[in-house]
């Protein structure tokens, strides 16, 4: 019997939520956000939630920087449903700290839109959250995964997947 510390178990890599510090940030889309106190916990950091939130912000952000406004989705009678979410948190944020939400496109499979995403500091030399979010589009009349998306927004997509990659 070992009389020293049992060992801690570890989680297998995650692929979809590596270090994205590891490569450099070319063509990512950065939205600037600083820490408000409704952002924290009691213990003054970041809430979990909170990073959910600035990584929706930041994808409306990109794909109105390149001509889709989310409401004219609306007005196709189109959402983008998030299927899938993965995070991963690798240091807390603290009150007041400015931070990038950095997002791209990762690319589309079928009728899935997968988003890649790297919470840094402005220097982009801390990492504090990685994630990656799975959309699809949504047929809001029938409630139905749409097997094909509006012409406009096929083209304003193939058009971020090489302005964001």
């Amino acid at each position: 019997m070992s009389r020293g510390k049992p060992s801690q178990p570890e989680l297998p890599p995650t692929s979809a939520i590596d270090s994205p510090l590891n490569h450099a940030f070319d063509n990512w889309f950065a939205y600037p956000v600083r820490v408000q106190p409704h952002h924290t916990d009691y213990a003054g950091v970041v809430w979990h939630g909170t990073y959910i939130a600035w990584m929706e912000e930041a994808r409306i952000e990109c794909l109105r920087s390149i001509g889709i406004e989310y409401a004219d989705l609306v007005d196709l009678g189109c959402d983008l449903q998030v299927v899938e979410l993965s995070l991963r948190y690798h240091r807390a944020i603290p009150l007041s700290t400015a931070v990038l939400v950095k997002t791209r496109m990762a690319d589309v499979t079928g009728v899935r839109i997968n988003w890649d995403y790297a919470i840094v500091s402005t220097d982009e030399q801390q990492l504090y959250t990685t994630a990656k979010v799975t959309l699809v589009a949504l047929d809001r009349q029938r409630g139905k995964i749409m097997r094909q998306l509006p012409a406009s927004v096929k083209d304003a997509l193939a058009k971020i997947s090489t302005l964001h990659k």
